[in-house]
């Protein structure tokens, strides 16, 4: 059954500034979970509202917050009526809790008393950090309570360690051959116009720069399939408040690539301690042949690498993914882990196998919809008439 709603604290409810001082001292970053942009995605975003949030407080500073996860039911995350509390989704693929550097370990013990407050019987971390100070202070506690966490997947994503030179990053992840092919596409690129790469820091020129990339985005793939951001209003309006307002803390920009006067790349980048993390890109697919998606992440690691700042970037992406897999070459371990909050108790098992069910199950659909496409575009080809 759906865990009681009343137990939980409404995540509009913590309060902003003991939100963002968490932010400051979390032992591991996570840009998704700052409060300019978790509440924003609370407030508009397609089935992302609506969330609560777990609580650990200081025992020597009441007021002194030293643990936050955004939650929802099982049955809202995973359509599930059983009694186990979600991750709340902000969008970005990374749900790592925030947990205090110095009391990470009483952190994780406080989210897990106020889990167990409520009706539910385990917490589900989806998208977590795996290897993680978050998720080495968590197993440490629940080997204490005789508990262990139980992964259900994970995989590896394409992140950049930015403590080198970007020159010497980008040689050693593509090899001369690929990225004398690359200066040459650029080149040729130029004959349209002066190449520029421009960072927006100002909340006024990120407000102004995320029209364009917005535009850029709903032009291409994604706006053919209904998934651009600016095609549904609550998302339109969750990315238009956060953004603005993370760059308030510099913890936001948009990263574009001109040509001429014509932006035909954009991204957004937020950015949390000493790590970046990569959230969307568009591009104008009218200039495919010079892979502009690919010249625009090119131009953001050379300005990642020069950034004393920042020492990573994770790039949000898929595990697989044709475009950064190639260019960063770090990896990030990245799964959902099953936490029950009693020994010995049935129902996680429940609970797991219907999320191994789910997970099956979607996966299968998701490779018949494969399937289906590549029989209609040979169907299509098989009818054109040939000249």
């Amino acid at each position: 059954m759906p865990v009681p709603a009343e137990q939980l604290v409404p995540l509009d409810a913590v309060l902003p500034q003991a939100w963002q001082d968490l932010a400051d001292r979390a032992v591991e970053p996570n840009g998704y979970y700052l409060p300019g942009w978790e509440r924003a995605v609370n407030a508009s975003a397609r089935g992302r509202t609506g969330n609560s949030a777990l609580c650990a407080w200081s025992d020597d500073q009441p007021s002194r917050l030293i643990g936050l996860m955004p939650v929802t039911s099982l049955w809202k995350a995973c359509k599930l009526p059983l009694p186990a509390l979600a991750s709340g989704h902000p969008y970005g693929t990374l749900c790592t809790p925030l947990l205090d550097h110095d009391d990470a370990e009483r952190a994780a013990v406080g989210l897990l008393d106020a889990a167990r407050q409520t009706a539910a019987r385990a917490l589900l971390l989806r998208d977590m950090s795996v290897a993680g100070p978050v998720m080495q202070a968590f197993e440490t506690v629940l080997r204490r309570d005789g508990l262990r966490p139980r992964s259900l997947q994970s995989y590896e994503r394409a992140c950049l360690d930015a403590t080198g030179d970007g020159e010497a990053v980008l040689h050693e992840a593509l090899g001369t051959k690929k990225l004398k092919e690359l200066r040459r596409l650029r080149h040729r690129l130029a004959e349209h116009g002066e190449v520029r790469f421009d960072v927006a820091r100002a909340p006024h020129e990120v407000a102004a720069a995320l029209e364009t990339f917005l535009t850029l985005e709903a032009s291409g793939w994604k706006g053919h399939r209904g998934t651009a951001l600016i095609q549904h209003d609550g998302d339109a309006a969750f990315i238009r408040r956060a953004a603005p307002d993370l760059a308030e803390q510099g913890a936001c920009e948009i990263i574009s690539l001109l040509v001429g006067d014509s932006t035909i790349a954009a991204g957004v980048v937020l950015r949390h301690q000493r790590r970046a993390f990569f959230f969307k890109l568009g591009v104008d697919e009218r200039f495919a042949k010079y892979s502009p998606g690919v010249q625009l992440t090119l131009d953001l690691t050379r300005h990642l690498c020069s950034d004393p700042l920042i020492s990573s970037a994770d790039s949000t992406a898929g595990p697989d993914h044709p475009m950064i897999n190639p260019i960063w070459r770090g990896r990030l371990a990245i799964g959902d882990v099953l936490i029950p909050l009693y020994p010995r108790d049935p129902i996680v098992e429940l609970i797991q196998s219907a999320l191994i069910a789910r997970r099956e199950g979607l996966a299968l659909a998701r490779r018949a919809v494969h399937l289906m496409r590549a029989v209609g575009k040979n169907r299509t080809a098989t009818l054109q008439p040939r000249r």
